[in-house]
């Protein structure tokens, strides 16, 4: 498979200058690219072209990067589509915003071409990985204490209540409960959910398990200080 057998890029930004820089770039690279100004036009351009990667800037009037994500992790033609933030703004809070909308990266402006290139190349990898292994073998039902996951439909089962869980908070899930009492480091976590290519915030584990904890009650997924966490029935 080549790398850029997964190459379908949706640029959004409210600034011309800079989708035609980031564009260009892109194209030259052999990526296919199309572009958005606001985030009401992304979400309609991303449902009929079906990006494989969404590079979205945080800061836009009107709908706002953040807002813009959430919406587009709700629709389910888009589930699997990777998103990753572009923004001057590299406060931990921004970036924590980010990753609790959903985003698979957050990249700081400026960035070099040939850096933000080598962003979305490892980022397709982890796509084409992901579509690789979504197979009738690899999908089930994990069913684990009164706790039910569903693989196929992103569908989390506590008790009478059902969650549908944002992508990454997914699969921080479905790591943990896939072995109960194993004690997952946070590198792990990080390689297996995020990726060994991407760069995220320290805290970016802690936030997820604390809105994971939210959804599904605080006895499931316990804290191991020092090393990370596991998951218990």
């Amino acid at each position: 498979m080549s790398d850029l057998e997964y190459n379908k890029v949706l640029l959004v930004d409210d600034e011309p200058d800079i989708l035609e820089f980031l564009s260009y770039n892109l194209k030259k690279e052999g990526f296919i690219v199309q572009t958005a100004q606001n985030g009401i036009d992304a979400i309609n351009i991303a449902l009929e072209m079906l990006p494989h990667l969404i590079i979205l800037d945080v800061m836009m009037p009107g709908m706002d990067g953040i807002e813009t994500c959430e919406e587009i992790k709700k629709k389910p033609a888009l589930k699997n589509t990777l998103i990753a933030f572009l923004s001057a703004r590299g406060e931990d809070y921004s970036q924590i915003a980010g990753f609790e909308a959903g985003a698979d990266d957050y990249i700081a402006k400026p960035i070099k071409p040939k850096v933000l290139v080598s962003r979305a190349k490892a980022l397709l990898k982890r796509y084409r990985a992901n579509e690789g292994s979504d197979d009738s073998s690899s999908k089930g039902t994990i069913v684990s204490g009164d706790l039910i996951i569903d693989q196929e439909k992103y569908l989390v089962t506590s008790g009478d209540k059902e969650f549908t869980l944002p992508k990454k908070e997914f699969e921080l899930l479905l790591l943990l409960a896939s072995k109960p009492d194993k004690v997952f480091t946070r590198d792990e976590i990080y390689n297996a959910v995020w990726g060994d290519g991407v760069v995220v915030g320290d805290r970016t584990i802690d936030v997820h398990i604390r809105k994971l904890r939210e959804k599904i009650g605080q006895d499931h997924i316990k804290t191991i200080k020092g090393v990370g966490y596991k998951y218990t029935e």
